[in-house]
């Protein structure tokens, strides 16, 4: 087959050919037909994110992909070949553990014990056919309705939708989304208002991009262009909630500073909830006593409980989820290195996904 190996993050990225994955005990083996890119992966392939950890050998990276069985191990009893699925990224160790280890395949893992885990499962989806344990495999063969690229662009959801479930969204409830214009944090809104948001209050600093994001909810979305101010932004968010909301979800990319998480902090209601899930170079100073007096939780998040792609494609199978509000800039495999540029610049909107069978 041929696949992308990348030599080591900062190393050489060259498409090669390898031996089909054989299956192995709990795992399945997909033939892959659309994979979606990160929008930072040129970023990680040139080794300039330090907190990623790659495996020790060459690898093939990518981590979410759409495809169809090929062949499954032992103890896999569900999954058949010929079955349509979707592959993610994020793996928990099966283990009846306090902590299990948990992984991106294709892309990073943290922790001793994780670097053991990635280092047995190190291949992503950038490749003909990829090798995935059963337990991070979703059926889709009852979405047929639905193009392999499509169905890629629910990659760009999965992430957020993660963390409104921790964050117990419930129908009718206000959000405010810290970070809208970024792919993310639109997705968040977009993901929130199947979920059954009554308002989301869509915060970011590009007016330009909040105007395409409150297009999403003919009404159910208002925007407050951050100022960088957290007073001024914090009265802003409070107005356009109506109030304080019920919960915040700060998806803020590579901050430099806290202003913007605090902000949405201070627009929740009391006993409000903030999910972090974003990324932030400098330390979050928690306002202890404002916390305590308002009954705030802060929770944070690391991507998806594993039955969420499942819960997710149900939203698209309902009509909720609206997955034409994302658009896919699409390349055949052997343009990744074109790829990859393009995913760098891509609107929040744009998803790039590699057709597979192109």
């Amino acid at each position: 087959m041929k696949a992308w190996q990348l030599e080591r993050l900062g190393g050489t990225l060259s498409l090669t050919d390898i031996p089909v994955p054989e299956p192995r005990a709990g795992s399945v083996v997909v033939r892959i037909e659309a994979s979606s890119l990160m929008s930072y992966i040129k970023a990680y392939v040139g080794g300039e994110l330090p907190i990623y950890h790659a495996p020790p050998q060459p690898f093939i990276p990518g981590g979410n992909g759409v495809g169809v069985v090929h062949a499954v191990g032992r103890d896999v009893w569900h999954l058949q070949p010929g079955q349509r699925v979707v592959l993610q990224s994020h793996f928990v160790a099966q283990e009846n553990v306090r902590e299990p280890a948990q992984i991106l395949i294709g892309v990073t893992a943290n922790g001793s014990v994780a670097h053991r885990v990635q280092a047995d499962w190190p291949d992503g989806t950038l490749a003909e056919y990829a090798s995935f344990p059963a337990s991070a495999v979703t059926p889709v063969d009852d979405l047929p309705q639905l193009s392999a690229v499509q169905l890629a662009l629910t990659t760009r959801c999965i992430v957020p939708f993660g963390g409104l479930l921790r964050g117990r969204l419930a129908a009718g409830e206000t959000l405010i989304v810290s970070g809208a214009t970024g792919a993310y944090g639109s997705a968040a809104v977009l993901v929130a208002l199947a979920m059954g948001a009554s308002r989301v209050v869509a915060v970011g600093r590009n007016a330009q991009v909040l105007e395409s994001v409150a297009a999403l909810g003919r009404g159910r979305v208002v925007t407050v262009v951050a100022t960088g101010d957290v007073a001024a932004d914090a009265e802003a968010i409070r107005a356009a909630a109506g109030g304080g909301a019920h919960m915040a979800f700060d998806m803020v990319g590579n901050a430099r500073d806290p202003n913007l998480t605090l902000a949405a902090l201070r627009g929740l209601a009391q006993g409000g909830r903030l999910v972090l899930m974003g990324s932030m170079t400098v330390p979050l100073p928690i306002p202890y006593t404002e916390v305590m007096l308002n009954g705030w939780e802060i929770l944070g998040q690391f991507m998806y409980p594993r039955d969420a792609y499942r819960r997710l494609l149900d939203l698209v199978r309902s009509g909720q989820l609206h997955l034409a509000a994302l658009h896919a800039r699409v390349y055949p495999l052997a343009e990744l290195p074109e790829a990859m540029e393009a995913a760098a610049t891509a609107s929040a909107f744009e998803c790039v996904v590699i057709d597979h069978e192109q």
